[in-house]
């Protein structure tokens, strides 16, 4: 005879209390530009990795990476910011 037997775990992975918290969401709403900005940069590199890259390849890479940096910068802006007692930036 053949016993069923249920995987705790697999069974409570997918709980409503495992979703995530107001707070957390925040946090990704707030990073979400940079995670954007990213996704672009790897999108322009994965196009050019079976090939050698062209002139616009490299222009688009490069447009990319400076919008990713750039979004971290902001992000690293607010964060310090907010941090800073007093509003004082």
């Amino acid at each position: 005879m053949n016993h069923i037997v249920t995987v705790q775990d697999a069974v409570t992975a997918f709980a409503d209390f495992m979703e995530p918290t107001n707070a957390e969401l925040d946090v990704i709403e707030q990073e979400m530009p940079v995670i954007l900005a990213d996704v672009d940069l790897l999108d322009a590199q994965i196009t050019t990795l079976d090939r050698a890259p062209s002139e616009v390849d490299e222009r688009r890479i490069r447009r990319a990476r400076r919008r990713a940096l750039a979004a971290r910068v902001v992000q690293i802006n607010q964060t310090a910011a907010a941090s800073l007692p007093g509003g004082a930036a």
